[in-house]
This record gives structure tokens, C-alpha cells and sequence, in this order.
């Protein structure tokens, strides 16, 4: 029997004895991109933070959170492929699940780690073609974001995922390198990837822009407010984090929202 082979993101060898045919999938953004390469029927599982595509998912068993799969949920559903990240899933779970089933996991950084995980995903589930389409896409709004760089001319900016105590995104992290390309300089550069941070360092940063973003933590208006107050120096937005965090097909829109972000800023 002809064996297909891959190596994934975090240099681990996969086996496989056909392309999958039974895909759990344990991140909300791989799982969205299943679902645009075309493998809607193939899909068996999907955590319970996988909401999108939102007219379809429900269809779909929910085996827990990304941290915190039901593991005998995912040995009852009999994949043959498990698809997870290195940052949003536990580890000791992935060792257990990689005891049972091939299990391809992605390490995503930045833009390119991204592109890179969409076209392994388009070869592990034969649909190459697609995926790379998909990658062009990408490239072409990338480019025209490019414009942005000259008008923000590296004006700060301060991207906050959390509070009580707040968190921001530093270095080392796909949130990072998102704003980069817009023409930003991230004002946590140096830092690695999640620093807690104090309100008088914030208040110390007195960043350009201060970014609140709607996920993990759910900031609201109300935040917005409150360091409106605090920081009367910076310009507080509240913006979707999932256009600034979610890898894969999502790019699409937010290139788009990037766009229309920064000509109202």
C-alpha cells in the first residue's frame, strides 16, 4: 500500500496510508479553511471556539476547547487526521492524541508561516490547486496594503488581547507581524510574544494607537472609555481580533478591514 508522507510546521514526519477522509480539526481558523478548500464533508470534529463558517459548523461534533479537547469524543469520531497548532493546543493532549492518529500540527509566527501552513494543509488534503489560488489572493492584498507603510511611517502602536492583568502582543507572534506590514511599529518590538503589562506602563508607552482587540479577552466600548481617560494622548480603537489573528482563509477579509481601518484612522 502506497504511503503519502509529510513533514508539518513543527518538523514532525506524518504518515498517511491516503489522503484523510475523517479530519478533526482543533483550531477555529484551519477549521475555517477546511471548510474553503472544499472538504466540508470530511470534517468530524471542531472545538467549540470553531464557529465559522457560521451556516455550516453546527453540523459538525464539538470535542471540547482547544486546550481542553475530549479525548475519547476524538477517539469515538475514528479520524484519520488530527489538524492543531503548537500555541492553541496543549501539548500533553496533542502527545496523547499522536499515540492513536497521524496528527499535523502548525507553528505560526507571521505572514509567511501562515501562507506556508495553507499550502501544507492544500497538499495533506489533496487540494494543492486550490490552496495555492488561495495563497495568491492573499499575496495580492498583502501588496496592496503595502501602500499604507508611507502614510503611518512607523507610528506606534500598542495591541492589547487582555486585561486583569493586561496582555499585549509582542514579538514572535502572527499579531506582530500583521501590524508591521501595515506600516506600524509595534511598541512591544523586543518584547516576547505575550507580556503582562501594568496600566501606568501603558500609560508610561504613550503608544500612537492603542488597539483593544474583541478576542480573547471581549474588550467593549466601555474599555475604550476608560483609556480614552487614562491615555488622552493615544488614539484608543476597538477592533476585531479575529481580522488580525485568524490565519488562512480569513486574510481575504482582513486585508479588507486593514484597508478600512487605517483610512478612518
Amino acid at each position: 500500500m502506497a504511503v503519502l508522507n509529510f513533514i508539518d510546521q513543527m518538523g514532525r514526519s506524518i504518515s498517511l496510508a491516503s489522503y484523510p477522509e475523517r479530519i478533526v480539526s482543533l483550531v477555529p481558523s484551519q477549521t475555517e479553511l477546511l471548510f474553503y478548500l472544499g472538504l466540508e464533508n470530511k470534517i468530524v470534529g471542531r472545538t467549540k471556539f470553531c464557529i465559522h463558517p457560521d451556516d455550516k459548523i453546527k453540523k459538525i461534533n464539538s470535542i471540547g476547547g482547544t486546550k481542553t479537547p475530549r479525548i475519547q469524543d476524538i477517539i469515538d469520531l475514528k479520524p484519520d487526521l488530527i489538524i492543531g497548532n503548537k500555541e492553541e493546543n496543549d501539548i500533553n493532549s496533542i502527545k496523547k492524541l499522536e499515540e492513536l492518529f497521524p496528527v499535523w500540527m502548525s507553528d505560526i509566527i507571521s505572514i509567511e508561516d501562515a501562507l506556508e501552513m495553507i499550502i501544507g494543509i492544500g497538499k495533506l488534503c489533496n487540494t494543492e490547486k486550490k490552496a495555492s489560488s488561495l495563497v495568491n489572493e492573499i499575496n495580492a492584498g498583502l501588496y496592496i496594503l503595502d501602500q499604507f507603510k508611507e502614510k503611518l511611517n512607523g507610528k506606534t502602536c500598542l495591541y492589547l488581547i487582555w486585561k486583569d492583568p493586561y496582555m499585549g502582543a509582542a514579538s514572535n507572534t502572527f499579531v506582530n507581524d500583521l501590524i508591521k506590514r501595515c506600516g506600524f511599529s509595534n511598541i512591544l518590538e523586543g518584547k516576547e510574544r505575550y507580556p503582562m503589562l501594568t496600566l501606568h506602563e501603558i500609560i508610561e508607552m504613550s503608544a500612537d494607537y492603542i488597539f483593544l482587540s474583541t478576542e480573547p479577552y471581549p474588550f467593549k466600548k466601555k474599555s475604550v472609555e476608560e483609556l480614552e481617560q487614562l491615555v488622552p494622548g493615544s488614539k484608543i480603537k476597538l477592533v476585531d481580533g479575529e481580522m488580525f489573528s485568524w490565519y488562512g482563509n480569513r486574510m481575504i477579509k482582513s486585508i479588507a478591514y486593514l484597508n478600512n481601518l487605517i483610512v478612518n484612522l
